[in-house]
């Protein structure tokens, strides 16, 4: 008998595609709030986001003081044709 894969919820996914976007966010204040500035942003635009997953994180620099931090965020969202 064939079985459907499961999340880590152990709820039966269903059969969807996801697409999936790289976008920077950036803050004067921290890396968490980059990320909520991508995902806020993001939800303007893009439907039915699923996942954030944080790709990369650094730091702009000016005059030897850290000036934004930067996250580079990978969101995926349900892909609807």
């Amino acid at each position: 008998m064939f079985r459907q894969p499961s999340d880590k919820g152990g709820q039966v996914m269903s059969d969807s595609v996801y697409k999936v976007v790289e976008l920077v966010g950036t803050s004067p204040q921290s890396w968490e709030d980059a990320v909520k500035n991508v995902v806020k942003k993001a939800k303007d635009s893009l439907q039915d986001l699923r996942v954030a997953e944080v790709s990369e994180l650094d730091v702009k620099i000016e005059n030897g003081e850290v000036a934004a931090y930067r996250a580079k965020v990978k969101l995926s969202f349900k892909y609807n044709s």
